[in-house]
């Protein structure tokens, strides 16, 4: 991999990154009334996405908003220039990644027709939105966010609105955790800009339209897991490439699963959430890899997970993977509205570099080739074997390449470590755990987390009898 290419100034990025920040200032004090300095944001996007097709409806929007006279329509625009310059911004950031790295993808991304929403439904989501950016987040309070349970609580029982609904759902908890808005003077605003303009969108017809799959057969061979947590929700993604039966080019993949979970449960007794949902699980903890048949796949490089449609396959180690299949691994292409740098998670294989970092390992760097990038060891799952001191101590790594913070980061997967006195490298994987383990520290966590378990079920009969 080149390294100083992800080091490289993009040209147009800061000044992109720059009117985004100025736009999302904006939904502070709200746009009922703008003042001068937000109308002049509102102007340097405009002029951000001059030359596009969304230029003389942006302009057209800016001018009403001007003047305090913005309707939904006008609003549902604004959202739609920002998160087209995010997209912008995403899209520059991967092409420098995949220059990096040497890696193709495609860049069509075909879609499927979704089903009818109720549009009166969708046309109440629109009107709270656009409440909220005309009162801004100064102007919350607990009338104007709750106005949006009705609407939440009718859109959740159609699945094709569940997403959506849950959003909306999200967005307006974090909302009232900081009612009134006039207590506070500090928001999260790139946070709460991004749910509103995505939620915006969101709205709109066809914009909820699936990702097109095709089913596949071949050869799953797991690269690691990536987990993300919440106090009621918990996800594993494993990471993969994907070998086809028919002889094609290997690519990366994606298989997810996800589990409600109790704020209590955390630790091991996530995978135990998890397990039953994904038995790739288990092929990650055993280094084996997943024979599929007609699995569908998105375009997107989603494997849509069923068990009937895999079998536990041959072993495949994870490293060698990695340096037999990765360098060579075709990329997915990006849906529309997930064209966002957060969305940037691109498995990479490190070695031959060397290790910097502070006394206390809060601050690693992997210099590769004369440069340097930042390491965040800390993603890794606590129910696992991979630690700081394993990544700082490692020769090889396979990882996530993120964008946080204006720069690249890694996030380790798996590491090759020559720690302690053995001769040979050792791999150690945070996903080792994920379909369960006989290591000693493995062991003892799974126990309390059973226990854990166990004692919440025995309390939830109790109230359910009661």
């Amino acid at each position: 991999m080149r390294a100083d290419v992800l080091t490289d100034e993009v040209a147009g990025l800061d000044d992109a990154i720059a009117v985004l920040d100025a736009c999302d200032r904006t939904l502070v004090d709200g746009l009922l009334h703008p003042h001068p300095a937000q109308v002049a944001a509102l102007t340097e996007l405009a002029n951000g996405v001059a030359g596009t097709p969304l230029a003389d409806r942006v302009a057209e929007a800016v001018e009403k908003m001007s003047t305090g006279g913005a309707g939904e329509d006008h609003f549902v625009v604004l959202a739609a220039a920002r998160t087209a310059l995010l997209g912008s911004v995403h899209d520059a950031l991967l092409a420098q990644l995949d220059e990096a790295t040497g890696r193709t993808r495609p860049q069509d991304f075909p879609v499927a027709s979704g089903a009818e929403h109720e549009p009166n439904l969708l046309a109440a989501a629109r009107s709270w939105l656009s409440d909220l950016a005309r009162a801004g987040w100064q102007g919350l309070d607990h009338e104007l966010v709750s106005d949006v349970e009705h609407v939440v609580s009718s859109m959740l029982p159609d699945p094709a609105l569940r997403r959506l609904a849950v959003l909306l759902d999200g967005f307006a908890a974090e909302l009232a955790a900081c009612c009134p808005g006039s207590r506070f003077d500090r928001f999260p605003l790139r946070r709460w800009a991004d749910l509103w303009s995505r939620a915006m969108v969101l709205t709109l017809s066809g914009a909820t339209d699936v990702p097109a799959a095709e089913p596949v057969s071949g050869r799953v061979l797991p690269l690691g897991v990536d987990v993300h947590e919440h106090t009621t929700a918990v996800q594993a993604q494993v990471h993969a490439v994907f070998e086809p039966a028919d002889g094609g080019p290997p690519r990366l993949v994606r298989a997810s699963a996800s589990a409600p979970k109790p704020d209590t449960v955390v630790g091991a007794g996530l995978w135990q959430l998890l397990r039953p949902h994904l038995s790739l699980l288990a092929a990650v903890s055993e280094g084996r890899a997943m024979d599929v048949e007609d699995m569908p796949l998105t375009a997107e490089g989603d494997l849509l997970w069923s068990d009937e449609h895999a079998r536990l396959g041959e072993v495949a180690e994870a490293f060698t993977t990695a340096r037999v299949l990765l360098p060579t691994a075709i990329g997915s292409a990006t849906a529309p509205l997930n064209r966002h740098p957060a969305t940037i998670a691109e498995p990479v294989f490190l070695e031959h570099y060397t290790v910097d970092n502070d006394d206390d390992q809060e601050s690693l760097t992997f210099t590769v080739a004369g440069a340097r990038i930042a390491v965040d060891a800390d993603r890794a799952p606590v129910a696992g074997p991979l630690t700081a001191e394993a990544v700082a101590t490692s020769s090889a790594c396979l990882g996530l390449l993120r964008w946080d913070d204006g720069r690249f980061v890694l996030q380790p997967l798996a590491v090759e470590t020559n720690h302690g006195k053995r001769k040979k490298p050792v791999a150690v994987h945070a996903g080792a755990w994920a379909g369960g383990t006989t290591d000693k520290n493995g062991l003892k966590v799974e126990k309390a987390a059973t226990a854990a378990e166990k004692a919440l079920r025995e309390r939830a009969g109790r109230l359910l009898r009661s």
